[in-house]
């Protein structure tokens, strides 16, 4: 039973990572596309797409929050890391287990209020662009968020998982 759900998440996780990919290239190509493109509108041909450069702008969020998924992922967010050097391998492991359990809650915060400016967008029936609903724009705040928040969870269970299973080797041994 165990296994079937063990290969349910880990297929779950390849499908993410392909995701998550394959949106990073989609939205970093398309703004260089779209900017390109409104170069050459510009300079050569004396117009341009007015709603172009709003995407762009949309597309950076969108292109920040998804890298920072993708980087969360792998563990390569931006970490100060001093101490590590210098304190045992042991006490380094429970110090990122605490900063990371404080940066799943930091990020649940934020998903959380993130959902609740997606709702005033919502109620205020806000716009983007022409007239597209600013809520389409703006979901993936929280999504992105409440997405590197579990992340952060998983790490603090991989991590608790990786100290229980070296102290049973230890104490085996």
């Amino acid at each position: 039973m165990s296994e079937t759900i063990f290969a349910a998440l880990s297929r779950l996780e390849r499908f993410g990572r392909l995701a998550e990919n394959a949106a990073l290239v989609i939205l970093l190509g398309g703004m260089i596309l779209l900017a390109c493109g409104q170069i050459v509108l510009r300079e050569i041909f004396e117009t341009s797409l007015i709603w172009a450069d709003e995407v762009i702008k949309l597309a950076v969020l969108w292109l920040a929050m998804v890298g920072s998924i993708a980087a969360s992922r792998d563990n390569r967010h931006i970490r100060i890391d001093v101490l590590s050097h210098l304190l045992p391998k042991q006490v380094v492991v429970v110090t990122r287990m605490l900063v990371d359990v404080f940066a799943a809650a930091v990020c649940a915060v934020i998903a959380w209020h993130a959902g609740r400016y997606l709702q005033i967008d919502v109620e205020y029936d806000n716009t983007v662009l022409v007239d597209a609903p600013a809520w389409i724009a703006h979901a993936v705040l929280p999504i992105a968020f409440a997405l590197i928040s579990y992340r952060f969870v998983v790490s603090v269970l991989q991590q608790v998982h990786q100290l229980l299973k070296g102290s049973a080797q230890v104490t085996a041994e």
